[in-house]
């Protein structure tokens, strides 16, 4: 990896739950440790650093809270950065807005079109899986996951996957992907991990792969997108 990164300026991308984080029966307790986050604050003070995760890009940032950190929520469908993209493709989803503390950002936001539609979905699968003991639904806000971790009975969750699918087909522009005892979906749009880390390497400035290299780690499916890219 030395060999290969001499002369070139390392960015780093990080995955969240089972990457920072252990993978644990609730999602919402799946915190950062201290260790972790000073190793994850020391990395970033060196190499540009950002975090994309599947989560809301608001809750891994109040799991993370490191400010020398760039964040994207929900597979990249949910991105911030002080400047957006020149490219003309990703400026209609572009929108400028003003921080807490003065600073302007721009949000990138591909999805955004599909929120109702989100709203709809989870309420649906609310009511038809509230049977299914264990079972959870994560409000991602571009996307949704639909967590079984703690569902006990093996027949169970098979019930769980074929009410799913079965909702599903009522939404054609929406797809089902599979990860670690969890089910996500998602709009299906041109967009992924591996598309969010382009958009940031571009909109950073760090878009010349003749002088960059990108690392990403992660621990699940949806991570491999990143090494399509």
């Amino acid at each position: 990896m030395l060999s290969i990164a001499k002369g070139k300026e390392i960015v780093l991308f990080l995955d969240y739950d089972g990457t920072l984080s252990p993978i644990v029966e609730d999602p919402d307790q799946a915190h950062i440790s201290d260790a972790m986050r000073a190793a994850v604050r020391e990395v970033a003070f060196h190499f540009p650093t950002a975090i994309i995760s599947g989560r809301q890009r608001n809750k891994v940032y109040e799991f993370v809270k490191l400010r020398n950190v760039y964040y994207a929520g929900s597979h990249g469908m949910d991105i911030s950065t002080p400047l957006g993209s020149s490219n003309n493709q990703n400026q209609k989803h572009q929108t400028k807005v003003i921080g807490e503390n003065g600073n302007q950002f721009v949000n990138f936001l591909p999805a955004k079109e599909y929120l109702s539609t989100i709203q709809e979905i989870i309420e649906v699968l609310r009511e038809n899986i509230a049977t299914i003991k264990g079972s959870t639904i994560e409000d991602n806000l571009y996307c949704i996951s639909v967590h079984y971790r703690r569902v006990k009975r093996e027949e169970d969750v098979g019930i769980l996957k074929e009410i799913v699918e079965s909702i599903m087909k009522a939404y054609p522009d929406f797809q089902i992907s599979g990860g670690r005892k969890v089910m996500e979906i998602r709009p299906k749009i041109k967009w992924d991990k591996g598309r969010a880390l382009l958009y940031l390497l571009e909109t950073l400035g760090f878009d010349n792969f003749n002088h960059v290299l990108p690392i990403y780690i992660g621990d699940d499916k949806t991570d491999e997108d990143a090494g399509y890219s």
